[in-house]
């Protein structure tokens, strides 16, 4: 089955994320040092086909450009020329650091583990990858609101159980 592929390019490493089979959900796989990761993909697609890259694109809080954009937009030409066949979209990457400290903080992970810019990287990946796939998804984990009792459905409910 194919795979899409999160990536958050750093200048010194990136981390990397790939979908399930079926596209749905993103799980963290690795972080890399960013001068190994064309290779590091080549090796992947040697055992799993890759669809899409979702790649991270750095963006200040009023949408301006920001320092580490031009190191991604230097990256790009050479993912787009070692996987030709492959669609390369650009996913808003803020705020995803913020969420990785979140996510570890919540999974109960301890502060020398948060430390460690390779796990907040890989994160982040999981997370760029997620948010494009829900988005295209329409948001298909989403509750069907038909499901859900009205509340005057609920309140008869209450009422019958007292």
């Amino acid at each position: 089955m194919d795979r899409l592929i999160g990536i958050d390019y750093g200048r010194k490493r990136s981390g990397l994320a790939a979908s399930d089979p079926l596209g749905i959900f993103a799980s963290a796989l690795d972080t890399v040092d960013s001068t190994k990761i064309i290779d590091y993909l080549k090796n992947y697609a040697e055992n799993q086909t890759i669809r899409l890259f979702v790649v991270g694109y750095p963006v200040n809080m009023d949408g301006r450009p920001s320092e580490a954009q031009a190191d991604v937009d230097r990256f790009l030409p050479q993912l787009k020329k070692a996987f030709p066949g492959v669609e390369v979209v650009l996913e808003d990457e803020r705020f995803t650091s913020v969420l990785a400290h979140r996510i570890m903080i919540d999974g109960g992970m301890k502060a020398s583990q948060r430390r460690d810019k390779r796990s907040v990287d890989r994160i982040s990946a999981a997370i760029i990858l997620q948010s494009y796939m829900d988005r295209c998804n329409g948001g298909a984990l989403a509750i069907d609101p038909s499901a859900v009792p009205d509340s005057q459905s609920r309140d008869k409910t209450k009422k019958r159980r007292r």
